[in-house]
């Protein structure tokens, strides 16, 4: 028989804590890291560092000490649910909720929180994406538990803000005030804006001032919190879930999300909620964060040796080459010499050699191949 308390000893979890859930969005498809990741396959299924765990794995890895396996949920496309469960067999099987159709955030994170609240009305979440790197898992946690405190106390919605290191145009911002924190935290800090992807000019005007953060897309609430948001900010979709609690645990469940799910709106949930509610707070963190959405972006997060280079993979030699990323987990042997800024990729029989500067073509190139 199953044991909850020891398995919250398992996980370092006190069990005054054991109202915490996390919640994992792993629907996310695409092909950035093609040959590795298809359409069959993005990214958050395999093995993007060479460290022998997925993504998915990794992310699920740095929440061990926030929240037992039990109280995991992971909502994902209904055709990853085999990897789902084969990357994360503690996970029980009836915690992976399945979309029939996507339809971004918003409706992802409004199902999983009624499901949430149908069997623990006292639920504390923290939602995170499944494809994000952490350097300082040590710190994350501290962050996290933290955050997870303060929305515990209070009707708030905290999302996290990662100190900028260089004027990105690939993510959003947020705009915080910091002329005052919480008086229950001092590490929270209400939000004044979120901003749109910025322009070269505009980020590097954001990077001049202190109280600009990169959203990082992790959200941390209590379920009765998030709930009596959708209520107010998107009464349909919350009268849609709300309107499913008798069905939720039951075997028509997934029958009557096929059915209905794709009448909601296609919307994130920064648009659907954190940009209208009130009580939006940020936690201003720097744990080594990145959403690894291109090769350069891992090349920019991994460690580089003298040239500029980074390698995973432990049969590669370089020669002459710089500010090249190569990544090269199979046992053939792999030699360069003379390359400048580009990504060298080999999976499963097929090889990519591009220029950094123009990787953008292999996304397309790579939908074109799955038509």
């Amino acid at each position: 028989m199953f044991n909850f308390e020891a398995s919250l000893k398992n996980y370092n979890i006190d069990m005054a804590d054991n109202n915490n859930h996390l919640v994992i969005m792993a629907g996310g498809v695409g092909s950035r890291f093609w040959p590795m990741s298809t359409q069959e396959c993005p990214k958050q299924f395999i093995d993007v560092l060479g460290v022998g765990k997925s993504l998915l794995q990794l992310t699920m890895d740095r929440f061990k000490d926030i929240c037992a396996p039990e109280n995991v949920w992971i909502v994902t496309n209904k055709k990853y649910l085999d990897k789902c469960h084969e990357q994360l067999p503690e996970v029980p099987l009836k915690n992976i909720l399945l979309e029939p159709c996507r339809r971004n955030t918003a409706p992802c994170i409004a199902y999983v929180s009624w499901k949430i609240k149908s069997v623990d009305p006292k639920a504390n979440i923290v939602v995170s994406p499944s494809d994000h790197i952490v350097t300082d898992t040590a710190e994350f946690a501290r962050v996290v538990k933290s955050c997870m405190k303060f929305t515990g106390e209070t009707d708030s919605i905290v999302t996290l803000g990662m100190k900028p290191s260089r004027p990105e145009t690939g993510y959003g911002y947020i705009q915080a005030d910091l002329s005052v924190h919480s008086s229950r935290n001092k590490e929270i800090f209400r939000v004044d804006s979120f901003r749109e992807k910025p322009d070269l000019n505009t980020a590097e005007l954001y990077i001049r001032k202190n109280n600009y953060f990169w959203n990082a897309g992790i959200f941390i609430w209590n379920v009765s919190t998030i709930v009596n948001a959708f209520r107010v900010y998107q009464p349909s979709m919350a009268k849609l879930f709300e309107s499913m609690l008798s069905i939720y645990g039951t075997p028509q469940e997934q029958e009557v999300i096929d059915k209905y799910y794709c009448e909601c709106d296609n919307i994130s949930v920064d648009y659907a909620i954190m940009e209208k509610a009130e009580e939006i707070f940020v936690c201003p963190a720097n744990f080594g964060w990145s959403d690894l959405g291109t090769w350069g972006s891992l090349l920019m997060q991994n460690r580089k040796d003298l040239y500029g280079n980074s390698v995973i993979g432990d049969n590669v030699s370089l020669f002459d080459t710089h500010n090249t990323i190569v990544h090269a987990l199979k046992e053939k042997k792999v030699v360069i010499q003379g390359l400048d800024g580009y990504i060298v990729a080999e999976d499963d029989g097929k090889l990519l050699i591009c220029k950094l500067s123009e990787e953008q073509r292999i996304k397309q190139f790579a939908e074109d191949q799955e038509k």
